[in-house]
């Protein structure tokens, strides 16, 4: 499975913002330059994120994003979700595991059992990481 673009810009951001203070509203544009990513994308790309209720804004001179919740109870799979939607290893298998194919009274998919498999791995791993466990921590960060 290959993510676009969106989910690896945003968990940027999301691994940028988790990695500074919480209380400190960060700017998009230090966003984009620090990260090397184009501003008007993570324009984009955050207003997702703040529909689904990942980040905040604060309009004003020190206005900026943070994160909506503390980096510990955010995960991957929330990130990828909003940003990407329903995670699939192929296009035919649908968001309750399904196979489009016996969805529609077609016979059963032979291949089914493979790409079902893939894609539970996939949201399990997703699910099992946090926004945490992408931030360097405060030890490694004073070395």
């Amino acid at each position: 499975m290959i993510f676009s673009t969106k989910a690896e810009y945003g968990v940027r951001v999301m691994a940028h913002l988790a990695g500074t203070a919480a209380d400190r509203p960060i700017s998009l544009g230090s966003i984009a330059e620090a990260e090397g990513l184009p501003l008007a994308y993570l324009e984009h790309l955050v207003q997702r994120l703040r529909r689904e209720g990942l980040v905040e804004s604060r309009r004003g001179a020190h206005g900026g994003y943070t994160l909506s919740r503390p980096a510990t109870e955010i995960t991957m799979a929330e990130i990828v979700s909003a940003l990407e939607g329903h995670l699939a290893p192929i296009e035919c298998i649908t968001p309750d595991g399904m196979c489009s194919r016996e969805v529609n009274g077609d016979s059963p998919c032979p291949t089914k059992l493979l790409w079902t498999r893939v894609q539970g791995s996939i949201v399990r791993t997703l699910t099992d990481m946090t926004l945490e466990d992408l931030t360097p921590k405060k030890e490694q960060q004073a070395a």
